[in-house]
């Protein structure tokens, strides 16, 4: 029997898309941004386990799931390798300041580590200095010099139709 302190982490089956999607949900609530979610569990299944254009890791305490991962590749020019871009990295607030965060960027890291990256990559919201402050203390560098950029709605589809 798992001790009340056993955290486990491991990849996302099938069978835990559903506890996943809420996972998100409660993420999107807690950036303010709820309204923006336009996905549900079944595009999150085929894109994890049919078209497999991401993965997720699971964070589980006494088998209930408290925190995830979302997880993509990425590609440096200047390395000439691949990377990992974090999608997503959430932990329920009552599991927070227990290790979880920092047992899912470990994970994360070793994955790169094991298949050969030289980095990881992420973004947060400006606005969120306590996932600020845990990234400083994890060691992580802030990019100041760059801006996120994203092309999406009309305005992709536009683009994608002149071409």
């Amino acid at each position: 029997m798992a001790s009340a302190d056993e955290l486990k982490i491991r990849a996302v089956t099938e069978d835990d898309v559903e506890p996943l999607f809420g996972l998100i949900l409660e993420l999107a609530v807690y950036e303010k941004l709820r309204d923006e979610v336009n996905g549900d569990a079944e595009v999150l299944r085929r894109s994890l386990f049919v078209e497999r254009t991401a993965e997720a890791l699971l964070a589980e305490r006494d088998g209930e799931a408290v925190g995830y991962a979302i997880l993509c590749g990425t590609f440096s020019s200047f390395e000439c390798r691949g990377g990992i871009w974090i999608e997503d990295i959430f932990v329920r607030p009552e599991s927070r300041e227990a290790g979880v965060g920092r047992a899912l960027f470990a994970r994360v890291a070793a994955l790169a580590v094991e298949r050969g990256f030289p980095r990881v990559e992420w973004a947060a919201l400006n606005w969120n200095e306590l996932a600020l402050g845990f990234y400083d203390r994890l060691g992580a560098r802030r990019m100041d010099q760059w801006q996120m950029l994203r092309l999406e709605g009309e305005a992709l589809r536009a683009l994608g139709s002149s071409g």
